[in-house]
């Protein structure tokens, strides 16, 4: 027979805050749906008696295949985490539209399509939660990720309108809005960093504090086990919060983004970025 216990369906568990998240759930008796697009990644958990299973939220075949998957084993999803994603860095100028696109197929559209497929079922049993993974960077934009930014500004509308939408229909949604939480994403940004940051760039003066953004996340970051406790505890309330912020600067860079004049914001992020650098005659690119 099905099991009584709940069931969560998280994205995105190969590493970082989707594996802890797994593990947390996994720790308060949840039944846990770990997916990634590398199922080899998954084994740890299988080993402690999750389910895994292959997702790849930019392939409709492979979002197919696991609501086929998730039907023949009679399992009805209580909560869907939409974790996946990853952050494109480098200067917007230089960033090529394939690049630009991918970043939004997985960090937007592929959240979109998880979420469309598994809604049927939530709204037939009149009740469910979505839970997606935004970030401050979505609200404080700064220099060399503002594809990262963008696509985590449109998680957190996307959110909003959902939140209101499948309200009617007993489905809760939440926002979270993480700071900066250890994990692999420093080491990911680095290596999606595009090709075009060479000496011949523009920006060649500054590619240091463009790889320094990469890993911005990663310095005095809340560990992923502890964001994960704290975010399970708040999710399992009734009602969870609408909008969640937890880790290192998960409070003060909104509210910085908020309340400084943006003048001010602009010229403090420019030099943490090394800007200035760029308007020196000599700061040009290198010739041959």
């Amino acid at each position: 027979m099905p099991s009584t216990r709940p069931v969560v369906l998280i994205t995105g568990c190969s590493s970082g805050i989707g594996r802890a998240l797994a593990q947390a759930f996994h720790a308060r008796n949840w039944q846990v749906y770990a997916t990634a697009r590398n199922r080899e990644a998954l084994q740890p958990l299988a080993a402690q008696g999750m389910h895994i299973a292959a997702l790849d939220v930019t392939d409709g075949a492979s979002i197919a295949s696991l609501v086929r998957l998730l039907e023949q084993q009679g399992v009805a999803v209580d909560m869907l985490i939409n974790n996946a994603g990853y952050g494109q860095m480098g200067p917007l100028a230089e960033l090529d539209e394939e690049a630009l696109r991918a970043q939004f197929e997985t960090n937007v559209i592929g959240l979109m399509a998880v979420t469309r497929a598994l809604l049927p079922g939530m709204i037939a049993r009149r009740r469910g939660c979505i839970v997606n993974i935004g970030s401050v960077s979505g609200i404080l934009v700064t220099p060399f990720a503002g594809a990262y930014c963008a696509s985590k500004a449109a998680v957190h509308a996307l959110s909003a309108a959902l939140r209101m939408e499948l309200a009617p229909f007993g489905i809760r949604v939440v926002t979270v809005q993480p700071g900066a939480i250890r994990s692999e994403f420093g080491a990911n940004a680095t290596r999606v960093l595009p090709e075009s940051i060479s000496k011949a760039s523009i920006y060649a003066p500054v590619a240091d504090a463009i790889a320094a953004r990469a890993n911005a996340s990663q310095q005095h970051a809340t560990p992923a086990e502890v964001f994960a406790q704290q975010l399970v505890a708040a999710l399992l309330r009734d009602p969870p919060p609408a909008v969640l912020r937890i880790g290192r600067g998960s409070h003060l860079l909104p509210a910085l983004a908020r309340w400084l004049p943006r003048t001010l914001r602009d010229r403090l992020l420019a030099r943490r970025f090394h800007l200035p650098r760029l308007r020196t005659p000599e700061a040009g690119p290198a010739r041959g």
